[in-house]
């Protein structure tokens, strides 16, 4: 068996030197005599299997998408598309060689379908390394921990006998010299967890140096898939008066709701959580006219970056101060059913349904691998979504809906990028192409724009803005499609909305309310006395 991959590493190429093909032989010799369990085998076979034509990759930059990191999941899959030509298109022409000889493979470790094309190099391995090395040229630390999922991507085509040690190692240089190279084409930006650009008038609220009068839902049941400083800490030092309730399953509006029913209610309305406890309370505030302390303490804290609350000091420093800024809103209604207040984005299509899928698994197998099965059973199996829009029907893989202009050319623009502006930003990615639609929501602005004029990407992307919009949304497979707003899905809302009218379908209306909501937030200059809080809201 030695002599036979002997044999087959001097045949495969005569380009490599004679002390590489010594090399390979003698690492193959050592993985095909390791004795592994059978689960073990089945395991790096399905690691191979899933990064087949960039699989795994797509499926971890749609997730960086979702959590806010664009440009960072478009330099990982810029890098992986150049890399991945380059390997398949000139290098395996150029070297190619053989592959190892299956023979000398334990049987438990073939693949179901064994390659055929060219061996050197690798092009699971460069695909790899292209797209973690891009990656990382954007965020080190993020690189860094998906490094070992590249790594393992790589080892599994020595474990599963498709390649020898020197195309592994080809395919990984390749790979991490193309992504270093591309930044001499776009350098790298800065950080994207900053704050977007301060947008609104600063005005004057009401402070509390030390917590007096302040009311704060606290959700501890958000952000645990983050590690950082215990938020309640600070607060408990920082405003030892104020009233800190701390959530045990219930909702945090119905919470606030009680404190606001007081005799002597609080003046001030705070929430420590996710986005989608934000605007639980944001529509109570905004309903009773005070104003609102917005603590990050979600995975994501889309609003407040947006604010401009970015840590837990600085959202305590605006409150202390009295520092804030009147933002937009946008009322969400189902049918004739109560409004519901957005903060961010309202969304149907995709989206809904990859939050639908990872909420279920995420108790099994936490909120990130939930998130990442979750956006490749999503791209794999979800249907497009029939709509009705001012009177034209079409079938979409997404509606977005933001409050607030946005970034141009994104199919999903998930970060709010201004508190003021006045009207609701509308995406809509028409249904055609699956592969292309994972692309535009995958790429940022300057790239999808890129992409779009060498027909890469789609150009079924309609973007409009408007002060208000209807939808009516058609069934999909007998049930009423989700619909998702700042980060929650509502599910029984259509299907109450679809029996109350009797019709195929639900309506869905979405207006922008200007100015509508004071939330306390640094001062971005000197800030105006323009009165101190609003009447409640009638």
């Amino acid at each position: 068996m030695a002599f036979r991959s002997v044999r087959v590493a001097v045949q495969r190429t005569r380009i490599l030197p004679a002390w590489v093909r010594r090399a390979d032989a003698a690492a193959a010799r050592a993985v095909n005599a390791r004795r592994t369990h059978p689960m073990a085998d089945r395991f790096w076979s399905r690691v191979s299997g899933f990064a087949d034509r960039g699989v795994l990759w797509w499926t971890i930059a749609g997730v960086l998408v979702v959590i806010g990191r664009r440009r960072t999941a478009a330099r990982g899959l810029g890098s992986l598309l150049v890399a991945s030509a380059l390997t398949n298109v000139i290098a395996k022409q150029v070297f190619g060689g053989d592959r190892p000889l299956l023979a000398d493979v334990p049987i438990g470790r073939h693949l179901p379908k064994p390659p055929i094309t060219p061996s050197f190099p690798s092009g699971h391995s460069a695909s790899a390394a292209a797209f973690v090395t891009g990656v990382a040229i954007e965020q080190p630390r993020l690189g860094a921990a998906l490094a070992p999922v590249a790594l393992g991507v790589a080892y599994s085509r020595l474990h599963t006998g498709a390649h020898w040690l020197s195309d592994v190692v080809g395919g990984l240089a390749l790979g991490a010299g193309v992504a270093g190279l591309s930044t001499i084409v776009a350098r790298p930006g800065p950080r994207e967890d900053d704050a977007p650009t301060s947008s609104g008038v600063d005005r004057r609220l009401p402070a509390s140096s030390d917590g007096t009068g302040v009311f704060i839902v606290v959700n501890r049941a958000s952000g645990t898939s983050v590690v950082r400083t215990d938020p309640e800490h600070v607060l408990r030092r920082r405003l030892p008066s104020a009233e800190l309730h701390e959530l045990d399953g219930e909702d945090p509006a119905v919470a606030v709701r009680a404190a606001l029913a007081r005799d002597e209610p609080p003046r001030i309305v705070g929430v420590c959580g996710g986005d989608g406890s934000v605007a639980a309370v944001a529509h109570e505030a905004l309903t009773a006219g005070v104003p609102l302390l917005v603590v990050p303490g979600g995975t994501f804290n889309h609003f407040a970056r947006a604010v401009g609350a970015t840590s837990v000091d600085l959202a305590i420093d605006a409150l202390q101060r009295g520092e804030g800024v009147r933002s937009d809103v946008a009322e969400l209604r189902f049918a004739d059913g109560p409004p519901i207040t957005v903060l961010n984005t309202a969304s149907v299509g995709l989206y809904p349904d990859f939050v639908a899928e990872r909420e279920r698994l995420e108790e099994r197998w936490g909120k990130w691998l939930a998130a990442v099965i979750a956006a490749a059973r999503v791209l794999r199996r979800s249907a497009p979504v029939t709509v009705v829009v001012g009177g034209r029907r079409a079938r979409v893989w997404t509606l977005y809906v933001g409050v607030g202009p946005n970034d141009p050319g994104i199919a999903a623009p998930m970060q709010r990028r201004r508190l003021d502006g006045g009207v609701l930003d509308v995406r809509i990615l028409h249904a055609g192409s699956r592969v292309r639609a994972a692309g535009s929501l995958a790429f940022g602005r300057r790239t999808s724009a890129l992409l779009r004029r060498i027909r890469l990407l789609p150009e079924r992307l309609e973007s409009f803005t408007s002060e208000s919009i209807e939808v009516l949304v058609r069934p999909r497979h007998g049930q009423p499609p989700g619909f998702a707003h700042d980060g929650e899905v509502a599910l029984e809302a259509p299907v109450e909305a679809t029996a109350r009218t009797a019709s195929p379908g639900y309506r869905t209306t979405v207006r922008i309310v200007p100015a509508a909501l004071d939330v306390y937030r640094p001062a971005s200059g000197d800030v105006a006395t323009a009165g101190v809080a609003r009447s409640p809201r009638p």
